[in-house]
């Protein structure tokens, strides 16, 4: 698995230039595990990581480049995803 979360972190990386490694890293874990847990809570059948690469990438790709803004209205999150000035990339 950990392959497929760092393609999708140089992806991220790639469409947004306000995360760090870090936050990216982060993003895509929480995509990643949001997708596999609504799929499950759903009943569906687990069609594997593959898949599950598939969406997050689908995801990135629309909406990776504001995933930044994120946080400014989802301060839930916000501890996950702060941002020290000096570790951007």
């Amino acid at each position: 698995m950990n392959d497929y979360h760092e393609r999708l972190v140089k992806l991220l990386l790639k469409k947004n230039d306000h995360l760090s490694y870090y936050q990216a890293r982060t993003w895509v874990e929480l995509l990643w595990d949001d997708f596999e847990t609504t799929f499950a809570k759903a009943g569906e059948e687990y069609m594997g990581s593959e898949m599950t690469e598939r969406i997050v990438k689908q995801w990135i790709e629309n909406y990776g480049d504001k995933l930044h803004e994120f946080t400014a209205t989802n301060p839930k999150y916000k501890h996950f995803l702060e941002q020290d000035k000096n570790t951007l990339h």
